[in-house]
């Protein structure tokens, strides 16, 4: 090859974000030798860094601010070839690079969006001076350096940061090996608090951490921990979302093997090329202003589809199976991120005109638009017709489509000889198990001439699960997209955290007689036996009966700036005719209750083609359109959107788009978690995704990929409540489960996959509470470090051992623990965590940031102000009973003081005891009380700030309204004092967060109590 074709080769690879070296490596063997010699925290950091040196990092001796910005402007010099002036680098820093209105927010967008900015010289001229060089990585510098020393609100000393021509981008936390990796990430924490933000800010342009003690090494996102601390700050949510340490990362080998020691995590993630394309490529900031950053198995997969785009231009195989392949993630890995990074880098490269992100059904048009406009606004062009496909086919301009099957198969039979199909077309095709298989898959490849084409999907078809009609060269996935690219099973998924495995019950509900011992006789279950009236009524009263308990309705979070209670879950009925007994079994059921105690229950199906015929459990397509259905089940579905709109004030019908807008109304609200129960044939069972769902009911017949993909509605992560999906099986599923998580997984995937037993969870759970008896009475007080840290770090082992116990159905009678002793234990946890808490706040070193105190959990079985008011008459009627008066006092307060929500208010409700008298109605005066003392202390905060009285108490009873305090917005701005033009921006922004903590705690104190 000449040197200008390679030149050429060079150019366009930096172009397309393709290069000859993988980010991830392909198998990764550690080296034989082992560390042996005790490794203290100094000597981890010192061979840490001696590892980056041999990989060509600079070392840099800088230990101060001074000395960083020194170096920051020698470093954006050489990369930009230009000298500053004094007063050029003077003007830049403070307005560019160190303004001080920016937060980490605002730092990641410069980084991520905007790291071209613009210079005005001296003389006039503009230059582009870049912060990062995205389209020749290796010009980028990188430097470390360790132990630098800052003063904030105390002064701390930072372990290890990588610098990316002089911005510290990189920031390493280092334990010695045995701590806790948890600690690590509390130690950031505790840095952003306390120092990020200090001097000229420039550590607030961290974009990844890394949290390592030496033999675990995890990476994630700046806004991770950002978020974490936000949500930490607002007690009131106690929530855990994609923010928190359960979100951070591993790192791994292209096999998904993970790499967790720090030597051999340096030796991959720290490579130049590795980390600076992460830095550049794979990290996605998106329109939530959230920072991403992709896990290696998404980075692998995106790498082979582009390499495959490459490589099959090169081989002239356009056109063919082998310019394709399929990508195999499993359900909840996160495909929608790694197809819209795919579909971003293609589109980018030189030589293809179109990526098509095709999609079988309206609804994951729906969500996967959605989810696209998430990553990057306007990045995905919709399309609601084919005459708009059209336009957008020919339009040079409109890089990315995404669209349905449906409408691309009518684009293609209207137009059999377009000039678009001459041109390098990229299909990606979502979800590709599902119909993909037919004519239209046929027709497109046909007429389609120099295409790629891929497909994600979390269950392949293989020869195994294939269905037996149909065309036979077109049965498995590998035969319809080409080889398999990647994979990432559910095995590897749940190992690494990234979704949840599975409970499964199974309710016996038909009894056959003891002499079939057939087994395939057994498993036939007629028609008559399962919609008997009985039957349905039972199946009913058993959801009901144990909803809550599923659900975990006892505990409360915050979602969408909105507090809610528990999860919520999907019904999976056999037929349209079993979908519509239950529903109006339901209604029978609930019909005497009143409305607060009601299920608020939805239904949905529409016509299905040969119903469930593919092998029983395959999950057939399920189409949009309501014409197919019978005039009944039509009638009865036209009923049911009534019934939804009486609910809502809603005016959906079953015409085609008031179909379809009852389809989102519910998806959304079933994701807001404002309906508990959604009774269905086969929609929602694939390509759905809702946190919310924790619980799959299940009254049909599953199998292989439907079984899968029905189960993993219910694995999402979202919060450290939620441990696991819960399926309630009404059938016998067992073995069609063993096998569907055998061909997904592998032969010990159920290990993995399933909970493990119950007595396994109880056996562990029971030495747990003998160390805590043994070790501390109720009730009594623990006072040294080291004591504090061992009580709630058992304390928490047994909170979140219970959260998994609870739904089980035997627990209640096998759990040791006493309600008396519960309350006890729980005052000790919450005392210790407020001590720490106050030490924090009063800057003294603490170890709140080495604990990991799971409040979460712990008001899962806290007492609520019912309870209290209800004890507060007993209290009132024994007054003068001596010791018996005392004795419900004290029962009063010690139920107080075991409640995170209500210690706050132990002062309120002590005042409000001692002004009853023997006359007094208790709940009257206890909203009178409220009241009374709420406005006393908001009146106190507003003259405290200045703060405008109007506008504050609309803001307040805003808040009581919506469930949270909105700390965004205009909303809080209208509140502060007017700022005169010569204060400085720090000083307002101080006063705005002065204003927005004592708001918080105003709201904790008082949310809940009925005022």
């Amino acid at each position: 090859m000449s040197n200008s074709g390679g030149t050429e080769k060079v150019l366009r690879y930096d172009t397309i974000a393709v290069s000859s070296e993988s980010t991830v490596v392909s198998e990764y063997v550690p080296d034989a030798k082992k560390q042996v010699e005790y490794q203290s925290e100094a000597q981890l950091e010192s061979e840490f860094i001696k590892l980056l040196q041999s990989q060509a990092y600079e070392f840099l001796a800088v230990t101060d601010s001074a000395g960083l910005v020194a170096n920051l402007r020698a470093q954006l010099e050489l990369l930009n070839g230009i000298t500053f002036s004094d007063s050029e680098w003077a003007t830049f820093f403070t307005e560019k690079i160190a303004n001080e209105t920016a937060g980490i927010v605002d730092k990641a967008a410069i980084i991520q969006e905007d790291h071209v900015q613009l210079l005005r010289r001296e003389d006039g001229s503009v230059k582009n001076i870049y912060l990062i060089d995205k389209q020749n990585i290796h010009n980028n510098r990188l430097q470390v350096l360790n132990q630098y020393e800052v003063e904030g609100k105390r002064a701390n000393r930072y372990d290890v940061t990588v610098l990316v021509n002089g911005l510290p981008l990189v920031h390493i936390e280092l334990k010695r090996r045995g701590v806790e990796l948890r600690e690590a990430f509390n130690q950031i924490n505790r840095y952003q608090r306390e120092s990020f933000w200090a001097d000229s800010g420039l550590f607030e342009y961290v974009q990844l951490f890394v949290i390592s003690n030496g033999t675990y090494t995890k990476y994630y996102s700046n806004t991770t921990r950002n978020q974490h601390l936000k949500e930490a700050v607002a007690q009131a949510a106690a929530k855990r979302t994609s923010n928190s340490y359960e979100f951070t990362s591993w790192w791994a080998d292209a096999s998904n093997k993970p790499i967790t020691d720090l030597v051999s995590f340096t030796k991959t993630f720290f490579a130049k090329h590795t980390l600076l394309n992460i830095l550049t490529k794979y990290c996605v900031f998106t329109s939530d202003r959230m920072l991403l950053v992709m896990r290696p198995y998404q980075i692998v997969a995106t790498e082979r589809i582009l390499q495959r785009i490459v490589t099959s231009g090169n081989s002239k195989t356009l056109g063919t199976l082998e310019a394709g392949g399929y990508i195999w993630h499993t359900t909840g890995s996160g495909k929608t991120l790694t197809s819209f990074k795919t579909a971003q880098l293609a589109s980018r490269m030189a030589e293809v005109d179109k990526v098509l992100f095709v999609v079988d059904r309206k609804d994951l048009d729906y969500q996967t638009m959605h989810e696209y406009d998430r990553f990057e606004k306007g990045a995905a062009n919709s399309n609601t017709s084919t005459r708009i496909l059209q336009q957008q086919i020919e339009d040079p301009n409109k890089r990315i489509i995404v669209t349905t099957i449906q409408k691309l198969s009518n684009f293609v039979a209207r137009n059999k000889q377009h000039e678009a199909y001459s041109g390098r077309f990229v299909l990606i095709f979502d979800e590709c198990h599902r119909s993909q298989f037919g004519d239209m898959h046929t027709e497109i490849k046909r007429n389609f001439k120099n295409y790629n084409l891929f497909g994600f999907t979390g269950t392949p078809i293989f020869a195994d699960n294939a269905s037996t009609g149909g065309n036979p060269t077109l049965k498995t996935t590998e035969q319809a997209f080409g080889k398999k690219l990647h994979t990432y099973t559910i095995v590897d998924a749940i190992t690494d955290k990234n979704v949840l495995p599975f409970r499964i019950d199974y309710v016996n509900t038909v009894k056959l007689p003891k002499t079939v011992t057939d087994k395939k006789v057994r498993a036939i279950d007629t028609e008559k036996a399962l919609l008997a009236p009985e039957r349905i009524a039972k199946v009913v009263e058993y959801i009901r009966e144990h909803f809550d308990q599923k659900t975990q309705r006892n505990q409360t979070y915050a979602l969408n700036e909105r507090r809610v209670a528990g999860f919520n879950s999907l019904f999976a009925t056999a037929s349209i005719d079993a979908a519509k007994r239950y529903y109006l079994e339901f209604a029978r059921q609930q019909e005497s209750l009143p409305e607060s105690q009601k299920l608020k229950v939805g239904i949905i199906f529409s016509f299905a083609a040969n119903e469930d015929v593919e092998g029983e459990g395959i999950l057939p397509e399920e189409q949009f359109e309501t014409d197919g259905l019978d005039q009944s089940s039509r009638d009865f579905l036209e009923q049911a959107i009534t019934d939804f709109n009486t609910t809502f004030g809603q005016n959906w019908d079953t015409s085609s788009d008031g179909f379809q807008g009852y389809y989102k109304d519910l998806s959304r609200r079933l994701k807001n978690r404002e309906i508990d129960l959604v009774i269905v044939v086969n929609m929602f069972l694939t390509g759905f995704d809702a946190t919310t769902l924790n619980t799959l009911w299940v009254d049909k017949n599953l199998r292989q990929h439907g079984l899968i993909q029905a189960y993993s509605r219910t694995n999402r992560i979202l919060n450290s409540v939620k441990t696991y999906g819960n399926i309630v099986s009404f059938r016998d599923l067992e073995e069609a489960t063993n096998e569907a998580i055998a061909l997904f997984g592998n032969k010990d995937a159920a290990g993995v996959v399933l909970l493990r037993p119950y007595r396994d969870y109880l056996d562990e759970y029971s030495k747990l509470l003998a160390e805590l008896s043994l070790e501390f009475e109720p009730g009594q007080l623990v006072v040294g470090e080291q004591d504090q840290k061992r009580f709630a770090e058992l304390w928490g082992a047994i909170l979140r051992l219970r959260n998994i116990l609870v739904a089980f159905d035997e627990f209640s009678s096998d759990d040791s623990l006493t309600p008396f002793a519960i309350q006890n234990y729980q005052s000790t946890y919450l005392e210790i965590y407020a001590t720490l808490k106050r030490d924090t706040d009063a800057d003294k070193e603490s170890i709140l940031d080495d604990v990991e105190f799971e409040i979460e959990l712990v008001k899962q079985i806290e007492i609520n102000v019912d309870y209290i008011l209800m004890r507060v008459k007993k209290y009132q009627e024994s007054r003068g009973d001596g010791e018996g008066d005392k004795e419900i006092r004290a029962d009063v307060m010690r139920a107080v003081d075991s409640s995170y929500t209500l210690r706050s208010k132990r002062d309120l409700i002590e005042a409000f005891i001692n002004s009853l008298n023997l006359e007094s109605d208790v709940d009257n005066n206890w909203r009178d009380f409220i009241q009374a003392q709420r406005e006393k202390e908001l009146e106190a905060l507003i003259l405290e700030e200045n703060l405008n009285a109007t506008e504050t108490r609309t803001f307040v009873d805003r808040s009581f309204r919506d469930g949270v305090v909105k700390s965004s917005g205009t909303a809080i701005t209208k509140i502060l004092p007017p700022v005169s033009r010569f204060s400085p921006g720090a000083q307002h922004g101080l006063k705005k967060q002065t204003v927005i903590e004592k708001l918080e705690a105003f709201f904790e104190r008082y949310f809940g109590l009925g005022s």
